[in-house]
């Protein structure tokens, strides 16, 4: 076996050394590994010595010394993923519910997984830049580039753009009506263990701001329309099943069973917008419902 030279791309140019070697040889090689072939001097950039944290530019040449590659299964074939989205930096996917946004114990299939498998052959694997409830559809964004990666995670980080998600609630929604505009949502969050399981309830904790405008209200069930200020784990569901309006098949939070609606159908950032409807057989129904609402979205 032979010595390795390759050419760092634009797409993966900004990246640690440690990362981007990491991305190239996947999961062939451990990180310790890695690392110690980067303080043992066996990995070169330009010929010359290098840490595990410098950055990586685009032409410079990388040496990767010869590697026995660890015996793995053969690469599984999974369904790809719906494009909504897609330039050299950035990818917009419409995540199905049910789909883990990433992997872990009990789960053999993730957004991850798939993403692997479908740019399997690209230098530089996206990865989502945020997450999604397993059980929550909709827009889901991703980098193409250590560039665009680094742009995305910096938006949520800063809480720019915006994110509008639609969730079915049981119930007469009693906060506003449908030609009223929108409603302020306004608690402080924080994890508990409520009988022997943890959960997200309102009381001391992050601030957690999100406004709602209701595109449909009946006695039963109300269609509501979230733009969220702020971003925690199961925030809308809290933050809807505190004031009574559990979301439909929110299991944990009061909204019986049944696959859950809550979708994330729209994000905006600073160089491209995404959006999708729910799979949920009323799409047209519920376009029509945005579209008469579209004056509180400018």
């Amino acid at each position: 076996m032979s010595a390795e030279f390759i050419t760092v791309t634009s797409a993966e140019s900004g990246q640690k050394l440690v990362r981007f070697l990491e991305r190239r040889v996947g999961s062939k090689i451990p990180r310790s590994a890695v690392m110690r072939w980067i303080r043992k001097g066996n990995v070169r950039i330009n010929k010359g010595r290098c840490k595990p944290f410098d950055l990586v530019k685009e032409g410079q040449v990388v040496r990767i010394p010869p590697y026995q590659a660890v015996e793995s299964a053969a690469p599984v074939t999974r369904e790809p993923l719906e494009i909504l989205y897609e330039d050299d930096n950035y990818l917009a996917i419409n995540k199905p519910a049910g789909l883990p946004s990433q992997g872990g114990t009990g789960h053999d299939d993730s957004v991850v997984d798939r993403l692997l498998s479908m740019y399997a052959n690209s230098p530089f694997k996206p990865a989502p830049a945020h997450r999604l409830d397993r059980d929550t559809s909709g827009v889901l964004l991703a980098g193409k580039s250590h560039h665009g990666q680094k742009d995305l995670s910096d938006m949520f980080a800063s809480r720019e753009g915006g994110k509008y998600y639609l969730a079915q609630v049981r119930g007469e929604w009693k906060f506003g009506s449908c030609d009223g505009g929108w409603t302020e949502m306004h608690d402080r969050l924080e994890k508990k263990e409520v009988h022997g399981s943890e959960r997200i309830v309102t009381g001391a904790g992050k601030d957690a701001r999100a406004s709602v405008l209701p595109l449909s209200v009946n006695d039963d069930y109300s269609l509501l329309l979230v733009q969220l200020h702020t971003g925690f784990t199961h925030q809308i569901r809290v933050q809807l099943s505190s004031r009574g309006f559990s979301i439909v098949g929110d299991t944990k939070y009061g909204g019986g069973n049944g696959s859950m609606k809550l979708h994330c159908w729209k994000i905006e950032t600073p160089w491209f917008t995404a959006q999708c409807l729910p799979a949920w057989n009323d799409e047209l129904l519920i376009q029509n419902y945005i579209q008469s609402a579209e004056k509180y979205l400018s």
